[in-house]
């Protein structure tokens, strides 16, 4: 097993390669929008894991995962070899590529934020005028002073 300082390492130089190829050597237009966000490499430094995610041609359009997937598989042979030649390791790693869930899920966080947020103001729209229920004072008043005496006296006879 190889040191974990390494595998980070070995992790971020094969992301870096692997995007430099995707931009500048594969030429496949379906990758033009495809970022790789992350790549973890397994402690035996045999197989990477490269997460990446796609983008739209515009904000409003939707990307196109499935046929970033499937040029990443086309290319994952021309890809290995560049990794294999820029990182100079013994043994090469096998690349898997995953599609990253991270826009998905961030944005799924900030929808729940959104609704807790209007929930809040609902909630301090209703409280705004309202009252409390019962009385303004919801404590006991002290007992008077005639009642403590009344009161010492029957615990002195008893």
């Amino acid at each position: 097993m190889a040191d974990p300082a390494r595998a980070r390492k070995l992790a971020k130089r094969i992301s870096q390669i692997v995007a430099s190829a995707i931009e500048h050597e594969v030429k496949d237009p379906r990758l033009d929008y495809v970022t790789i966000t992350d790549t973890k490499v397994t402690g035996d430094l045999h197989d990477a894991t490269v997460y990446y995610t796609v983008l739209g041609e515009k904000l409003d359009s939707v990307p196109d995962f499935a046929g970033a997937a499937a040029a990443l598989e086309s290319a994952r042979g021309v890809l290995r070899t560049k990794v294999g030649q820029g990182t100079g390791v013994r043994y090469t790693p096998t690349l898997t590529f995953v599609a990253d869930t991270i826009p998905e899920e961030s944005k799924r966080i900030e929808d729940l934020l959104a609704k807790a947020r209007e929930a809040d103001a609902e909630v301090a729209r209703r409280a705004t005028g309202a009252q409390h229920a019962g009385d303004a004072d919801p404590y006991k008043p002290p007992r008077e002073t005639a009642e403590d005496d009344e009161f010492a006296e029957e615990e002195s006879r008893g």
